[in-house]
Formats: structure tokens, sequence, C-alpha cells
């Protein structure tokens, strides 16, 4: 969703490329880049303007250091690279609002928190998310569905309160000041520690809505007000944040839909608008894809820097760790089966989009060409799962014999409903893999004969071919997979990420169905001639007749 923001702060970038001092004059190319990516990203003109005014009062007469020597390391530095991290710094200023928690807990009694935002932001939908996210935190909320306005809105919450096991509070027939006020007693009554108010939206501000909310507010006295804000409206983002902010006190905004295709400005418009700070942002459409904002990961994102604290952050909530380990080792040995490949097709769909991971991932925008997030097919996935679900045991074992007996890719093609051919790219695409893989534990050396020290040799010989794009001997070069250059520095990633089927890698990627590229060929299927297909047919009609007079 950043690309049109971290491709014009790319090329603002390499306008400032050899310069070793920022001036009123040579800044100026790069700050125009800036401020076209900014207004295609819908980021509102004034917003434009004053963050072009920091940025360029930092960076004038910024004299830089092209070596520094820090604990006897000498680092090297450029004019674009003290730019980067000046936008970086005011991205983060922009971004974080006043510090304050997320959530302002209430000293005593249930903590409230009031829901507020136009038909269709996803309001709703936000408020199950945050209570689910509350609860897995150890706190007892309350949903009170006071949105009379939108037919089905109170059926719809208490459908995704049931789902995340959350009670929903409403009084049928009752107007949404009095459902709110009666939910207030209720939570103090029976124990609540938190109660989200989902109040009623308008497809514009009104001062009928207005007046409501505000009666809401001044009866139940919610400690937070969150402003839910739909971030592919652009600028009509400014537009909502000043109607809502000139009357409500907003303590916080949650943006949803930013897995989407939205250009981000509205992550800049709102902060600056209110005052208010972007306090949490939907990643999906299921309760459990409500993230915490970051300004830092937000500001690396935009960037193109990618975001590794956020990338663990979903790595750690579906992955066990001791078990990812193990997967990883077993993938360096070559011991890599298309049933832990149909695992980490899944582990990938519960983290998210592969779109949102790419955002995430340093140094990934820069070694994709432009447009690539756009080529990526999700559906992908869904289409692997279903070929490899349709696959036997012994065959997920032993893909082998589908090299052996072509015919089984005919029957797999069947049951999934997809060609011949997609069955016999995917298992060519993963016995190259599965081979490849394995090259990390050939050539072990003496590391690999101490006892205990195996798994450490591994991660050696996986660390070094990383870092140099190549495979170990006998093994083809990396660098093939990637168009050249070998793969960016990826040394901080978790255990069993290494097992993303295609980055090697994401499927889509690399070589797998959706983006092109194309990994080297593994083993070729056996092509058979015209008398050895009507050999085998002959050979399968007769065993079928002998099974029919066994029968009799």
């Amino acid at each position: 969703m950043f690309e049109a923001l971290s491709s014009g702060f790319r090329e603002a970038k390499n306008r400032l490329a050899g310069l070793t001092e920022l001036d009123a004059k040579n800044i100026q190319p790069a700050l125009v880049e800036v401020r076209k990516s900014l207004l295609d990203a819908d980021v509102e003109l004034g917003v434009v303007k004053r963050f072009l005014a920091r940025v360029e009062e930092a960076a004038l007469g910024q004299t830089v250091q092209t070596r520094v020597k820090a604990e006897g390391v000498t680092h090297k530095a450029s004019a674009s690279d003290v730019f980067v991290k000046i936008c970086h710094d005011e991205l983060v200023n922009f971004l974080k609002g006043d510090g304050r928690p997320a959530i302002r807990y209430a000293s005593s009694g249930p903590t409230g928190i009031m829901m507020v935002g136009l038909q269709g932001s996803g309001k709703t939908t936000s408020s199950a998310k945050l209570a689910r996210l509350l609860a897995s935190q150890g706190k007892k909320p309350l949903l009170v569905a006071a949105d009379m306005q939108r037919p089905a809105a109170v059926e719809q919450l208490k459908v995704l309160g049931k789902q995340i096991d959350v009670p929903v509070w409403n009084i049928p027939g009752a107007t949404p000041v009095e459902i709110c006020v009666s939910g207030l007693e209720h939570a103090k009554k029976e124990g609540f520690d938190v109660i989200i108010y989902d109040t009623a939206g308008r497809l514009a501000i009104d001062e009928d809505l207005m007046a409501e909310l505000a009666s809401i507010h001044t009866l139940t006295k919610p400690g937070n007000s969150l402003l839910v804000v739909d971030s592919m409206i652009g600028q009509d983002s400014v537009k909502t944040a000043r109607g809502f902010g000139s009357r409500l006190e907003l303590t916080g905004v949650i943006l949803t839909k930013l897995d989407g295709d939205a250009r981000g400005g509205a992550a800049l418009n709102v902060l600056e608008i209110t005052g208010a700070p972007v306090v949490f942002v939907g990643m999906g459409e299921t309760t459990d894809k409500l993230e915490e904002f970051r300004p830092e990961g937000m500001a690396s994102r935009v960037l193109g820097m990618g975001d590794v604290v956020g990338l663990m952050k979903d790595f750690e909530q579906v992955v066990d760790k001791k078990k990812a380990e193990e997967d990883a080792l077993r993938m360096m040995q070559g011991q890599f089966t298309l049933d832990d490949f149909l695992n980490q097709i899944r582990m990938i769909q519960k983290m998210g989009s592969i779109r949102d991971l790419m955002d995430k991932i340093p140094g990934m925008s820069q070694m994709l060409p432009p447009g690539a997030a756009d080529m990526v097919d999700e559906s992908e996935l869904s289409r692997i799962e279903a070929m490899i679900q349709s696959m036997t045991r012994s065959e997920k074992l032993d893909p082998q014999s589908f090299v052996r007996e072509p015919s089984r890719a005919r029957r797999v093609a069947r049951g999934s409903g997809h060609t011949e051919q997609a069955v016999n790219e995917l298992v060519q695409k993963f016995l190259f893999m599965q081979q490849m893989m394995g090259g990390f534990g050939q050539n072990l050396g003496m590391l690999g004969n101490i006892p205990g020290l195996k798994g450490l040799a591994l991660a050696r010989n996986a660390r070094r071919a990383m870092k140099n794009g190549k495979m170990p001997a006998g093994m083809p070069d990396l660098s093939s997979l990637m168009g050249g250059g070998g793969l960016p520095g990826l040394g901080g990633m978790p255990p069993g990420l290494g097992g993303f089927p295609g980055m090697g890698g994401f499927p889509g990627m690399g070589g797998f169905p959706g983006m092109g590229g194309g990994a080297p060929a593994a083993p070729k299927m056996k092509t058979l001639s015209k008398s050895e297909k009507n050999a085998r047919k002959n050979a399968r009609k007769a065993e079928k007749e002998a099974r029919k007079k066994g029968r009799k």
C-alpha cells in the first residue's frame, strides 16, 4: 500500500547522490519528488507543505561526513542517507502523537471506549477486533450495540461477539443513548472492566449524529473516544477528521483496510488535522487482524526500509518457536515434505496478506521492480493448498512419485479442479526448492562433526549463502532466483521464515505462479511415448476387469 510513497522517497534519495552537503538549492529536486509522492498518496496539501517545511529546516546546512569511525568500525554515509534519516525522523514525529498509551484505563470502574465514524468505515468490525485484542490481554470487555441507524448492525455485532466469546449488550426498541447508559450500569454490576460503545454512523456528518454522540459522551463519560477512519477514502479523511474532531475530544484514531489498495495518505492526514494519534490499524477482515500502531514501523515502511519488529510480532503470534526451529533444521537437511510446505502456506495466511509481509521485509521494495506488489496473486496460496490437499499421504512425503508415475498428476488435477500442467509445475518447483534447501546441509566441515553443533553449522552455511547469494558446492546460484546480485541481508529473520516457499520464497515469487520470474528447472516429468501410454492404459483396464471378476 505504500509503494507510491516509497518510490517517491527513493527517487528523492537518488537526486542527492554524490553530494556532501545539503543546501537550499541542491535539496529542492529531492523535495519536489517527496511532494509529488505525498500528493499522489492522497496526503492533504496543507499537511504536505508543513511536512516539507520541517524536513527542509532540519536538512539545511547539514554537512555530511562520508566516513565515520565508531568503536573501531568505519561507517560510510552520504547526503542521501542523511536526507532519508531526516525524513524518517519527521515521519515518526508526524505520526507518534503525544506518546500516551493507546487505551487510557480508568482508575476505578469500567474503562469506556466510544467508537465513532462514518458508515462503511469498519466501525462495528473494529469494535469486535478491539474487544478480542483486550480479552487476549486479560481484560473482561463488554460490547454495546448502539448503532440503531444501520440495518443489521446490532445483529452483526452479536455474531462477531459470539465468534470472539464477548457478550453484547442491547435493548430492543430503546434509543442509542438509553442503550449506552444502561450498558454502563450493566458493566458495573457484572464486573466488566472495559465497555466498548459501537455508536451509530452516517453516510455523512450531520447535526443529528453529532448531537447523539455528544449526549452519549456526556452521560457515559468514556475515557477514550476513537475515530474509525477508512484508509481508502484518501483526502476525504481530512473532512471526516475535522468534522468529528471539532465536536468530540478524540483520544485516538483507528485506521482500517490498510491491507488493501490504500495509498497511505490518511495516516498522515488524520493526526495532523485532529491532533489525535493513530492508535490501532486494521490489517484484514478477521477479528484477529488489529494491530497496535507503531510510528517507527510505519515510517520505515513508507521509506521502503521494512518493519522487522512488526514482522517478528506477526511471526510470534502464529508460530511455535520451538517447532519453527525444528522445521528450519529439517529443511536445511533436505527433509522438507509437501506437508511441511502446506503448513508454511497456512502460516503465511495467518500472518496476513503477502503484500503486507513484503512491505515489512527490509530491502524488498528496492529488490522488486515498480508495481511488483500489484502482481502478487493472493489466491495462488489457495490454489497450491487445494492441489496439495488432493494428494495422498505417500505423495506428500515422496513428491518424486510424480516423476516416476505421471498419471498421479492427472488424478490430483481432477481432484483439485486444476490443470495437470499446474500440478506438474508445483511439483517441479517444490523438488527444486527441496534440493536447494538440502544443499545447506552439505559440506558442514569440522563444526558439523561436534555433537550438538550440527544445527549451528547449518545456520552458518545458511547465513553465508544468504550473504553471498551463493549456494554450497554443487548447488545452483541463489542469484538466479532474484535476477542477479544475490539476496539482501535477511540475517535477522527468525527460524522458520527461511521456509517461506519461493524466496526461495513466497509463493508467486522467485518462480511460483503469480509473479513470473521462474526458478531453475527441477527434474522434468518423464514424457511417455504413444506406445507406452497405450500399454499403461491397457494395463489399468486389465486391472479393473480383474477386480470386477474378483467381486463376483
